[in-house]
């Protein structure tokens, strides 16, 4: 892959990186904020749902980021866009849709056939 598409790909990665950092911290500051106590055990418990379900969200955004950064490291060592599986390039229409992938779209597919009916 040219250094102009690297280039492509590690701003792509960078600018989400800085999304999901931004929003991991107003999750933390909306935390800490609204420490509003219901009186109500139903909006309590709405409360907590509320609140279990955005960490939910935060932990798999961290994972995202993990795989970013690894994205980002696969860059660097010039390994980025190929296939672990069968060394071949992936698409870049594929890099475009999910520039952390590792995998070729077939060897994806066969990865997915496999889970489903080990």
């Amino acid at each position: 892959m040219d250094k102009e598409k690297l280039e492509y790909f590690r701003s792509i990665l960078n600018d989400e990186i800085r999304s999901l950092q931004e929003e991991a911290g107003k999750t933390v500051s909306e935390m800490t904020v609204d420490s509003t106590s219901f009186p109500d055990p139903t909006d309590r418990a709405t409360q907590e749902s509320d609140r279990n379900f955005e960490l939910r969200i935060r932990d798999r955004e961290r994972k995202l980021i993990n795989k970013i950064r690894e994205a980002l490291e696969r860059i660097e060592d010039g390994s980025f866009g190929t296939c672990e599986v069968c060394g071949e390039d992936i698409s870049e229409a594929r890099l475009k849709a999910r520039p952390v992938t590792t995998l070729c779209i077939d060897c994806k597919m066969e990865q997915e056939r496999k889970e489903k009916h080990p």
